[in-house]
């Protein structure tokens, strides 16, 4: 019985070690994802403490926000190896394929004004930047207001659902997708993607990162609530924003025009200054922003 759940064990991508007379040793594993391995790995008061593991979903924002209307407790980590139905903003499609990336959604139930929850967009995204650099040492930077990039690519996409009613919060689910150890990207997007494995050249552990990126969200949370804005958050967001005094081409409903980015103010939204020395905030949700002279 005990060789079969170590053969088990191997076939997860455990490396096990089989010595004459004495047992068997556990010297380590590969990138192994599943809810045990995610759950040994965090170390947080909330944030990832319960864990729902699926190998294929649709999405898992999807999943979470049923999972939220069934009353999960705050700080509920939905993740799955692959997405056959992930979305990223507007609508688009998210490429989400296995055993290479980190696809995850977490609940929660914030006691603040709705109109404060896309901050939590801002806060998620400081949060993977931070968990990505204690886990890998590469330094990503943030592009306002959903995206992660290294090297000018991007890395990490998030998109953020709310629940209301009779204008309350019930629930906000901040989703992330994360490319870890993908080796390649389809034609339509190779020349704006990366992921952790190409700009390393390192095989990387999604249970370690998603470890790192909960204990950062946790801490970043707390310090969120504290003001329900983003001042106590806003110099670090700013110094890692890759917006930030360049040329940016603003998509407003009005139409489009180019300013240059400030960073942002303490409601998360980002602050342009047009040509003629005009200042404009923009809402995220309201417009999006785009680098002139590549992705950003």
């Amino acid at each position: 019985a005990v060789w079969k759940v170590m053969n088990q064990l191997k076939e997860e991508g455990y490396e096990i070690e089989a010595v004459r007379n004495r047992g068997y040793a556990l010297k380590g594993s590969a990138d192994v994802l599943s809810a045990e391995e995610i759950m040994s790995s965090i170390h947080t008061e909330w944030a990832g403490r319960q864990v729902v593991y699926f190998d294929e979903t649709d999405s898992t924002n999807i999943q979470a926000r049923r999972l939220a209307e069934q009353k999960a407790p705050h700080g509920t980590l939905v993740v799955a190896d692959r997405q056959n139905g992930g979305r990223g903003r507007r609508g688009r499609g998210w490429t989400s394929p296995s055993g290479v990336g980190i696809w995850m959604s977490l609940v929660l139930r914030p006691k603040i004004s709705p109109a404060s929850a896309s901050m939590l967009t801002l806060v998620a995204a400081l949060s993977v930047r931070e968990g990505i650099e204690k886990e890998t040492g590469l330094l990503a930077g943030i592009k306002w207001p959903n995206d992660l990039v290294l090297n000018g690519k991007k890395i990490c996409g998030i998109l953020t659902e709310m629940s209301t009613e009779l204008m309350e919060i019930q629930y906000v689910v901040p989703g992330i997708g994360i490319n870890v150890n993908q080796t390649e990207f389809p034609d339509e997007i190779k020349e704006t993607a990366a992921s952790l494995y190409l700009e390393s050249g390192k095989i990387w552990k999604r249970s370690g990162l998603i470890a790192a990126i909960m204990e950062a969200f946790e801490k970043n949370y707390d310090i969120f609530l504290e003001t329900g804005d983003m001042s106590g958050l806003m110099e670090e967001y700013n110094q890692y924003l890759v917006n930030r005094g360049k040329e940016v081409c603003v998509l407003a409903p009005q139409g489009e025009y180019r300013a240059m980015a400030d960073g942002i103010n303490r409601e998360g939204s980002l602050l342009v200054t047009r040509a003629d020395g005009t200042r404009e905030e923009i809402i995220s949700g309201e417009v999006s922003v785009r680098g002139i002279y590549g992705y950003v």
